[in-house]
């Protein structure tokens, strides 16, 4: 996570932190802003070999194990997208998604559905539960992204200089 001191968008700090939502050139200047992807998955295999692949593709990734981790994560840190595994051992990821839309912290951050065991209803319930999409594992890199850049860009909002999510969750 970010120290308590640096903020998201203090482009000095943070383009020096590993895993950090700014891209920067050899001088330290900012090239980019990227999307900060928020894994929450329990089985470590796949939480590493989907991180990997999402930072190979330029995101900023930060992990969690568990629906616990993944709630404190997530207040803290104010990610783009949320990627939520459904099948959490300690809060499961139907119950993370409502604590996340009933939190004014976290209530607009778009959040994706994972399972490995989707029965019928289970995109229904996810939805219901206030999850923006539903994918499947084995996950579909390419159609992952395509969601993630799709509810991306029904959240944007226009880019005045602050990123009031970021302010109001406090860093």
């Amino acid at each position: 996570m970010l120290p308590a001191t640096a903020h998201p968008r203090d482009t000095a700090s943070t383009a020096r932190l590993k895993g950090n939502r700014e891209g920067a050139d050899a001088r330290g200047g900012v090239l980019c802003q990227r999307t900060m992807i928020l894994i929450v998955e329990d089985n470590e295999m796949n939480r590493d070999v989907l991180a990997r692949q999402l930072t190979r593709r330029g995101h900023a990734v930060r992990t969690a194990a568990d629906g616990r981790q993944g709630l404190a994560v997530a207040r803290d840190l104010a990610p783009d997208v949320i990627l939520l595994d459904l099948g959490l051992p300690d809060i499961d990821g139907w119950e993370c998604a409502r604590r996340l839309k009933a939190d004014p912290a976290t209530r607009d951050i778009p959040i994706i559905a994972l399972t490995a065991h989707a029965m019928v209803g289970d995109r229904q319930k996810a939805l219901d539960a206030g999850c923006d999409e539903f994918d499947t594992k084995p996950i579909d890199l390419i159609s992952l992204l395509e969601k993630v850049t799709r509810l991306l860009a029904r959240t944007q909002r226009p880019h005045d200089g602050t990123d009031e999510r970021h302010t109001a969750a406090g860093g």
